[in-house]
């Protein structure tokens, strides 16, 4: 009953992102289809491209390369810019955060599997590729953006919102290679709850090597999305503060909930850049 419960952890996340965001491509592609041919044109075309090559590099399933290819399209279209360069969207930190995951998560393989932890050849599945990138492209979409330049009351379309999406994707990239950094050169673990020493791979389980790998991994990818999209210190230090605070609220979450059972992996990370998104919109609404 309990693995029921948490495989339907997985599906609600995808249920939470994949209608949505679907939908919102579709939408995206015929609007800019009628106005601006080039701009669906760059965004689906290089999304399906990183999808392709996701697959191909067996880092993910066919499923799972095919949510990415959307996720980022909507990325790419709700980080449009004028006047229009496709290497000035979202797709940039997407990219890094799938060469550097892809890179920690090869690094080390042999300890991993006797570790038992290695995560399995054929790559990454659809609730995970959903669970670490969906938040940012839901907190992305031009709608989104509209309910919270309406709700915290930004004047204009204020262009650091952008940071929100991006501390998810920092997020997303320090929680990854904090993890899979730590179970090869961090040593034996600590419980980031009661800092009792544990194994390798147990939930909540945080070294002082994989945490400053997680942040400088954070710090790279804010310094890179917000060269991209042409921000500034401000949108900098949003996005970063955002995914360091993400990554200690992962561990939290899993020394708690998922320890006992109560989340799976998939809602903690889900949970996880939310927290990161949601303190960047909070810093900023300061």
């Amino acid at each position: 009953m309990d693995q029921l419960r948490l495989q339907g952890e997985s599906k609600l996340v995808l249920l939470l992102v994949l209608p949505y965001i679907a939908a919102s491509v579709v939408f995206q592609i015929r609007n800019w289809t009628l106005s601006a041919p080039s701009v669906a044109i760059w965004a689906g075309g290089l999304s399906l491209l990183l999808g392709l090559v996701a697959w191909k590099m067996r880092s993910a399933t066919p499923a799972a390369a095919l949510t990415g290819a959307l996720i980022n399209a909507s990325l790419m279209f709700s980080t449009f810019v004028y006047p229009y360069q496709p290497w000035q969207t979202a797709i940039v930190p997407v990219l890094l955060l799938m060469v550097l995951t892809s890179l920690a998560t090869r690094f080390g393989r042999k300890r991993k599997e006797r570790l038992g932890t290695a995560e399995k050849r054929h790559g990454r599945n659809a609730a995970q590729v959903a669970a670490n990138l969906g938040m940012a492209a839901l907190v992305s979409d031009p709608a989104v953006h509209s309910w919270m330049i309406d709700t915290f009351r930004f004047h204009g379309a204020d262009f650091s919102l952008f940071a929100v999406g991006l501390a998810a994707l920092a997020e997303a990239a320090a929680d990854t290679i904090s993890s899979e950094l730590g179970q090869v050169l961090g040593g034996r673990p600590f419980m980031i709850t009661t800092l009792r020493r544990v194994d390798p791979g147990t939930d909540g389980g945080v070294s002082l090597a994989g945490t400053v790998a997680g942040i400088a991994a954070a710090a790279l990818v804010s310094a890179v999305g917000t060269f991209t999209l042409r921000g500034g210190i401000v949108m900098f230090g949003l996005t970063w503060a955002g995914g360091v605070f993400g990554l200690f609220f992962d561990s939290l979450l899993g020394a708690t909930l998922e320890r006992r059972g109560w989340l799976n992996n998939d809602a903690v990370n889900f949970l996880s850049t939310a927290s990161a998104a949601g303190f960047a919109l909070l810093l900023l609404a300061l």
